[in-house]
């Protein structure tokens, strides 16, 4: 049991996946420096260092998952330093390679390109869990694509819509996050092999002056480490426009899940969508009869921290001094692990609302009927100009007999009847025979069923078809 008299981060106790904490642990990051110290020995030795020897090489790889963390919190102590403290303790283990380990680099050798594994690693789970949202949002999209609803302007009652087009709105922001996210991973560009100020002053000694090798050494590093592209010039530190860029992505796609429990949460006022609701799940300690939007509201509350994070990279990157100044250091370890864990969270909610979400199709009609006789008189007109009459009077007696019903609705709480008070107003000679079908909520909603597929084929399934491979069942535990 974890210790009750100290405090606890809730994002990795109540929240987030294990998949992603382990990506900002400190085993990962110990031991990805280990494997860059193995990369660098390598490269090194590939590009003319014999003295770097095969049997040191294959030393270091013995020792590159058994990190003596106990070993190396006592160096640190002793050091102040926490690269060195590694350094070391990498070398009591690996003792004839102790000499050659972080041979030529500089702290953030490790530190900054360690930094961007991570960016790279918590992408690609970000990445898997959009995915799998988007095809859950896609069917639910398709499923409900003909089921009229109320469309909303500024809350107030609109034009029809179906609940699956609605839902393709929630879809596209996600297709415009998804879309970022692809290119930031595409042209996410890795520190490198650079030197304490970036001018790579150690490597051109080790390499006597040879720059062409010292290109090759910095290239190869990058490939060894997995990515494509490398920064081609840096200061001591990555460039740290990276961090704000990707506090902004995570920041959108908070953006877009919050967008989505506004909407959520008022339709489940309405009474026509419902989150998920388990057996034993108690709404109120006191009002035993709710059912609150409870996931809904924990997203939008960790998306409220996340966009708020996203100013964090911002300021950090605009005040950076020349080569780098250490001022980045802790708000680098706060901002950008618990953004990813945050948007991990948030996605794993969103996924288990949209498993289990409860569409009340009655309640959805019941609701179109108090408000489709004011939108149907656009058609009332038609049909009255039709036969003869003047478009411009049949508007004003419309607008007369709405202000009527709307009042008698507002003041008594009278069902909708305007059309029978058109009918037995008779300024317009229509006749009951004249209205059937009028009230059909279907013929209201435009294209919004051909839109929704439409949208759906031509945008979404190609992602979901280029990317397949990624998309799983496995459902993250909803913990709390």
């Amino acid at each position: 049991m974890a210790d009750m008299s100290i405090y606890s981060n809730p994002l990795a106790e109540r929240y987030s996946s294990k998949e992603m904490l382990h990506i900002f642990s400190p085993e990962f990051k110990f031991r990805t420096w280990r494997k860059l110290w193995i990369n660098l020995a390598e490269a090194e030795k590939e590009l003319g260092l014999d003295f770097i020897t095969d049997e040191q090489i294959e030393e270091l790889k013995k020792y590159k998952d058994d990190v003596d963390f106990e070993v190396a919190a006592e160096f640190e102590k002793k050091l102040r330093h926490d690269v060195m403290a590694h350094v070391h303790t990498y070398g009591e283990q690996a003792k004839n390679a102790r000499k050659i380990i972080h041979l030529g680099a500089t702290s953030a050798y490790v530190g900054d390109n360690t930094d961007l594994i991570q960016i790279k690693e918590g992408l690609l789970v970000i990445r898997k869990r959009l995915l799998v949202l988007i095809e859950k949002m896609r069917d639910f999209a398709l499923q409900y694509k003909d089921l009229p609803t109320l469309g909303f302007t500024h809350f107030q009652a609109a034009q029809l819509t179906t609940v699956g087009k609605r839902a393709t709105l929630w879809l596209h922001s996600l297709l415009l996050d998804f879309e970022e996210l692809e290119f930031r991973l595409e042209n996410l560009r890795f520190r490198g092999v650079k030197g304490t100020t970036g001018t790579q002053a150690s490597f051109k000694e080790l390499f006597e002056g040879d720059f062409e090798k010292v290109k090759q050494l910095d290239k190869l590093v990058t490939e060894k480490a997995g990515f494509g592209k490398k920064q081609g010039v840096s200061g001591q530190t990555y460039d740290r426009k990276v961090d704000a860029q990707i506090l902004n992505l995570l920041s959108n796609i908070a953006q877009s899940s919050h967008k989505f429990t506004n909407d959520f949460r008022l339709l489940q006022h309405l009474k026509e969508l419902e989150e998920p609701f388990e057996k034993n799940q108690i709404g109120s300690s006191a009002m035993a009869y709710k059912r609150n939007p409870m996931r809904s509201e924990r997203i939008s509350s960790l998306a409220k921290y996340v966009i708020s994070s996203s100013q964090t990279g911002a300021l950090v990157f605009a005040t950076q001094w020349f080569e780098r100044t250490l001022d980045d250091s802790a708000s680098k370890r706060l901002s950008i692990p618990q953004a990813f864990l945050a948007v991990d969270a948030i996605l794993i909610i969103w996924l288990n609302i949209m498993d289990g979400v409860v569409v009340y199709p009655k309640v959805i009609e019941a609701n179109i009927q108090k408000e489709l006789p004011f939108m149907a008189t656009e058609n009332i007109i038609m049909e009255s100009v039709k036969k003869g009459m003047d478009r411009q009077e049949v508007h004003e007696i419309i607008r007369e007999l709405s202000m009527e019903e709307t009042k008698e609705i507002k003041l008594n709480g009278n069902p909708n009847r305007l059309i029978d008070r058109i009918i037995k107003d008779g300024r317009l000679g229509l006749k009951a025979e004249d209205m059937e079908g009028i009230l059909v909520s279907a013929n209201y909603t435009g294209f919004a069923g051909q839109q929704t597929e439409d949208f759906v084929k031509n945008e979404i399934d190609p992602i979901l078809d280029k990317y397949k491979d990624e998309i799983v069942e496995d459902r993250e535990e909803l913990r709390v």
